[in-house]
C-alpha cells in the first residue's frame, strides 16, 4: 500500500477531493496547513508572506492504483492547463501496515 500526500491550494482541495471520489477513491483526510516552497513565500508590494495557506490531502491506496490517483490529483490541482507556481506537491511513500481501530483488524 502507498500513502499519497498532496499539498494543494485551498481553492483546489474540494476539486481534488471530488475528482478522487469520482475516480472511486472516497477515503481522504484533509488538513489545513501553511508553508512555503522554493519561491520562499510571496511578496506583495513591501509585504512578504513567508507562509502560504495550503491543504494537505492524505489518502492510502493499493500500489496498483498509484498512476490513476496521481493523474487524478495532478489534473484536479493544476491551475489552468499549464499550471502555475504554488500549485503544490505530491509525495508518495510506502505504508507497511493498516489497522481498522473499531475492529482491530489488519487490512490488506
Amino acid at each position: 500500500m502507498l500513502m499519497i500526500r498532496s499539498i494543494v491550494r485551498p481553492e483546489k482541495s474540494d476539486d481534488v477531493m471530488a475528482a478522487l471520489l469520482d475516480a472511486g477513491y472516497p477515503a481522504v483526510t484533509k488538513i489545513s496547513v501553511a508553508g512555503r516552497g522554493k519561491q520562499r513565500g510571496l511578496k506583495v508590494g513591501e509585504v512578504t508572506y513567508s507562509e502560504i495557506p495550503k491543504e494537505l490531502l492524505l489518502t492510502v491506496i493499493h500500489d496498483a492504483d498509484k498512476d490513476i490517483v496521481l493523474r487524478t490529483v495532478m489534473e484536479a490541482a493544476r491551475t489552468g492547463t499549464a499550471g502555475a507556481y504554488g500549485d503544490g506537491k505530491v509525495f508518495v511513500s510506502p505504508v507497511e501496515e493498516v489497522y481498522t481501530i473499531s475492529s482491530g483488524f489488519k487490512e490488506d
